[in-house]
């Protein structure tokens, strides 16, 4: 199976990756959590996008048993919070220059590498879930100054930034951006003006949150008539069609769905050859757009 590709971090890869964050699902069933990785490299799958605190190191676990340095897959880390498996939440911030050095050897060594491709500042400034609070509260200057000696000591490739503003990414520039991970999706769309930055400057587009609605009170895409419709008429699903717009509304644009499941990995995968007519690209584009800021915990 083939899909289209964009530029990351230097290079092409195709437009759907895999997020490795549902691979935790499968914690008791490992050679599962394998196989199923091995299956996206087959569809086509060369962007993993993944985290030391996904399932407390289980999902760098099984990247590490299950890619091959033959497969030449980009694989994308984060940093800004820390496995907490004592926690109220199965993380914690860890925003401090020092932290986001100790998260980057963490991931050093759970993925058994001695440089990450591509490492996302996590910044939690904007859209849903936590804010950072007391000594947790980092100039992004001065974490930048972090990634950019990891960077020039070849621990780390490039530099991604997560849940960022737009005034946030702008100061940013300079350091050398890859990509920008933030919340959105076709029911919330209110980071249209740092899409359209990122597009302009050659940094790719992962939203995180694709469908909407992961948290309790947030838009949700599925649920919207308009895409109920188009995926009636298609014989598809309303997610494939969420998914399938990411896709068509902007070429910078890379989706990193995950799932635990084979059959839902394919069709993730098979989005890419869904295409849409004028009529239903403006039927879908009229969708409102609503806020996804939203607290967690």
């Amino acid at each position: 199976m083939t899909t289209p590709t964009a530029s990351f971090a230097g290079r092409a890869v195709a437009r759907i990756g895999y997020g490795a964050l549902q691979l935790e699902r499968l914690h008791d069933r490992r050679g599962e959590a394998v196989a199923l990785l091995r299956r996206a490299v087959e569809l086509g799958v060369d962007h993993v996008d993944t985290a030391e605190f996904y399932g407390f190191g289980f999902a760098n676990a099984v990247i590490r048993e299950a890619l091959r340095p033959e497969d030449d897959v980009l694989v994308v880390t984060k940093v800004g919070a820390d496995p907490d498996p004592g926690g109220q939440l199965p993380l914690r911030l860890a925003q401090r220059p020092e932290q986001l050095r100790a998260s980057v050897e963490d991931n050093l060594r759970s993925l058994g590498v001695d440089r990450l491709p591509v490492v996302n500042l996590r910044r939690l400034d904007t859209g849903p879930g936590l804010r950072p609070e007391g000594d947790q509260v980092v100039d992004l200057d001065d974490q930048l100054a972090t990634m950019t000696a990891l960077r020039d000591e070849g621990k780390i490739g490039a530099i991604g930034l997560s849940s960022v503003t737009l005034d946030g990414l702008r100061r940013a520039l300079p350091a050398g951006i890859a990509c920008v991970q933030n919340a959105y999706s076709l029911a919330s769309r209110g980071d249209e003006a740092m899409l359209e930055l990122c597009a302009a400057e050659g940094i790719a587009w992962v939203p995180f949150f694709p469908l909407g609605g992961a948290f309790p009170g947030l838009p949700k895409v599925t649920g919207e008539p308009a895409v109920q419709a188009v995926a009636e008429s298609l014989g598809v699903t309303p997610s494939q069609v969420g998914l399938a717009w990411l896709l068509h509304h902007a070429p910078n644009v890379l989706l990193i769905p995950g799932t635990a499941d084979a059959v839902h990995l394919e069709a993730n995968m098979a989005v890419g050859e869904i295409t849409f007519d004028a009529a239903t690209l403006a039927a879908l584009d009229a969708i409102e757009s609503r806020s996804n800021e939203a607290p967690l915990g």
